[in-house]
């Protein structure tokens, strides 16, 4: 309970100094009510509870027994704004932050020992700092299925590999042409140079006998035989050995890096498949987990509108043309995707909004939904195909309600909690369908069999009934209209 506070010279250090000693303090707080946590467990809940803004049931029974029962001249002071609203709307007392509660708190939290009795400060630091850590270790749920973060730290991996494996190779190609500088023009991927390099060495001792191996590598037979005869009329300069054992450890760690690239692909593949599979059967697995890594999570993405999903990566872009008034990008990130690119100049911008608008869909069903499926996914890809179609040569295409109709009716035929990717055919979902219509045919004949009982017989003089009785309210409106004329007739009669 405050007794009584200092508003209007809050800042001045006499003020600040009534705070920081016990003894004036305690003029101005008088501790009436504190409930300690039952267990460390039940502290977390009551913590958890307040930083969602939700009134917790020790909370509220300490509030209803400690509160005076008059509540409108009681105002209680709340550090967060959040749980102020809810004491107020479930408890109605009226809840102040900021200002001169915020300077209370603090100095209640420097003398809290004082204040209880049989705290000291040593167990009261320990107390906060053991919530603390169960706090932050329950804030960070870490689910072994879902986690986006695995998806960042991949997608960012295989950027900085792309352009670290582009420059060693760059590199290779430089240093072994000048031995060999006709294998450049006629190999131009990076990784078989890489492997040629390493596999060739010194181009005078190239023979016949190597010629299997060149073409297990190149795999194309007429260009193996061009790199033999290239050999035999090089315009290159001799290499040392040494040279030579140093260009092929740093072909053989090129091929490394691009062999372990492959591999995060996989892994970034199977990765989405999990957290994001809706979104991947759209977009590809790369281009959405750059829309992930670029919104920092998945939630983060599924928040978005699909305006802003449109032009992610292309920030710059866009404030520049906001700031010389210029166009602003039509694209960002699903740029890269294969739809625009299949587009007209002219349809390029329509097709961007509308394959947002899909990706925006797509990352908020994932990201919401209790069982990861590529159903929807698969369903969103062929609306954008259709929507390609229809630019091209006019064919309308199916509404937005009918394929997801059809998209829940395949999730519900492939099993509960199973889903299209354990191996749900198109075969296991006919017969099914099939079994539906028969059901159908059926009800009809069902229906019709009270008819023969004689129970729709019975049904029709209720029908008759309520015809009876608006015919019947009818008739009393138009006499109770007639009896009126007849009284204003009557009435201008007399006068």
């Amino acid at each position: 309970a405050v007794r009584e506070v200092e508003e209007i010279s809050l800042l001045l250090p006499q003020v600040e100094e009534s705070v920081l000693t016990v003894g004036k303090f305690h003029n101005v707080v008088k501790l009436v009510a504190f409930a300690p946590f039952k267990s460390a467990q039940s502290a977390l809940e009551n913590i958890n509870a307040v930083s969602e803004g939700i009134l917790h049931e020790d909370l509220r029974l300490l509030l209803e027994t400690s509160m005076p029962a008059k509540k409108k001249k009681a105002l209680l002071g709340v550090a967060d704004a959040k749980i102020g609203a809810a004491i107020l709307e479930e408890l109605g007392y009226q809840c102040q932050t900021g200002g001169v509660v915020a300077e209370i708190l603090r100095g209640i939290r420097l003398h809290f020992h004082a204040l209880v009795k049989g705290l000291t400060a040593q167990s009261a630091s320990k107390a906060q700092l053991g919530l603390g850590h169960s706090y932050s270790r329950a804030k960070v749920k870490f689910n072994v299925n879902r986690v986006d973060n695995m998806i960042i730290q991949s997608i960012s991996l295989l950027d900085q590999l792309d352009k670290d494996i582009n420059t060693f190779s760059m590199r290779v190609r430089e240093w072994y042409g000048y031995h060999f500088p006709e294998l450049i023009k006629i190999v131009s991927e990076n990784y078989t140079y890489c492997r040629l390099a390493k596999f060739i060495g010194n181009r005078k001792e190239l023979s016949e006998e190597s010629l299997e191996g060149l073409e297990e590598i190149v795999m194309d037979s007429a260009k193996a035989q061009a790199i033999l005869e290239a050999s035999r009329s090089s315009m290159g300069m001799d290499i040392s050995p040494l040279d030579l054992i140093n260009i092929e450890s740093f072909s053989s760690r090129v091929i490394s890096l691009s062999e372990y690239r492959k591999g995060l692909q996989e892994y970034l593949r199977s990765k989405m498949s999990q957290v994001a599979p809706s979104l991947s059967a759209l977009i590809g697995e790369v281009v959405g987990a750059r829309l992930i890594s670029h919104a920092g999570s998945l939630t983060n993405l599924a928040k978005y509108p699909a305006s802003t999903v449109q032009i992610l990566g292309a920030e710059k872009a866009l404030f520049r043309a906001l700031k010389t008034r210029g166009n602003t990008p039509k694209y960002g990130l699903i740029f890269h995707s294969t739809f625009i690119g299949r587009a007209a100049a002219k349809n390029k911008g329509r097709i961007s909004r509308y394959l947002a608008n899909k990706c925006t869909i797509a990352s908020r069903i994932d990201c919401f939904s209790e069982v990861p499926t590529s159903v929807f996914g698969d369903k969103l890809r062929e609306q954008v195909e259709e929507r390609l179609a229809f630019y091209e040569t006019g064919e309308p295409p199916r509404k937005n309600l009918e394929v997801m109709k059809e998209a829940v009716v395949e999730v519900r035929l492939c099993g509960d909690r199973q889903g299209p990717a354990v191996g749900c055919d198109e075969n296991d979902i006919e017969p099914k369908k099939k079994k539906k219509k028969k059901k159908q045919q059926q009800e009809p004949e069902t229906d019709s069999e009270p008819e023969e009982n004689g129970l729709e017989e019975e049904a029709l003089p209720k029908k008759k009934r309520k015809l009876m009785v608006e015919a019947d309210e009818e008739e009393e409106e138009e006499e109770k209209k007639k009896k009126k004329k007849k009284k204003e007739k009557a009435r201008d009669a007399e006068d």
